[in-house]
């Protein structure tokens, strides 16, 4: 039996199929940095998978998310947020970054951060950009 193998758009991936398909992808680019991860079945303390460094000690708890976002149930969750954007995955501590957004005076007294208690951003400034640099992961 030969198998003919065809790509698929991720696009027309449901939403659950998606999340599968960053998961696998961002664990190809985490086992460059020395990471190997485990898929959640249900959300643990806010993750959706485990990254275990190859020294033994280190484990992030890691939320997948679509773009640059925040959420006040994640906060002291000691949590990490990834996503995909055209310049990498990011991969940045929730509270560590909600604290430098916090400071440019964007996010507090919004409604969406107010009342349904999260917050995301659709695009990317230059100064968000350069925030998340160091959280970049490079392919």
């Amino acid at each position: 039996m030969v198998l003919a193998f065809m790509r698929v758009s991720y696009g027309e991936l449901n939403g659950k199929q998606q999340e599968a398909y960053n998961f696998q992808k961002v664990s190809a680019v985490l086992a460059d940095y020395g990471y190997v991860t485990i898929r959640l079945t249900s959300d643990w303390n806010g993750a959706d998978f485990i990254a275990q460094h190859i020294d033994g000690t280190t484990f992030l708890k890691v939320q997948l998310k679509g773009r640059l976002s925040f959420g006040k149930k994640y906060m002291g969750q000691d949590l990490y947020i990834c996503f995909n954007h055209p310049d990498g995955w990011f991969l940045y501590p929730h509270d560590e970054m909600l604290k430098k957004v916090i400071a440019e005076g964007i996010i507090e007294g919004t409604r969406s951060w107010e009342l349904q208690e999260e917050y995301d951003f659709r695009k990317l400034s230059k100064r968000q950009r350069a925030l998340l640099e160091p959280y970049r992961l490079e392919a």
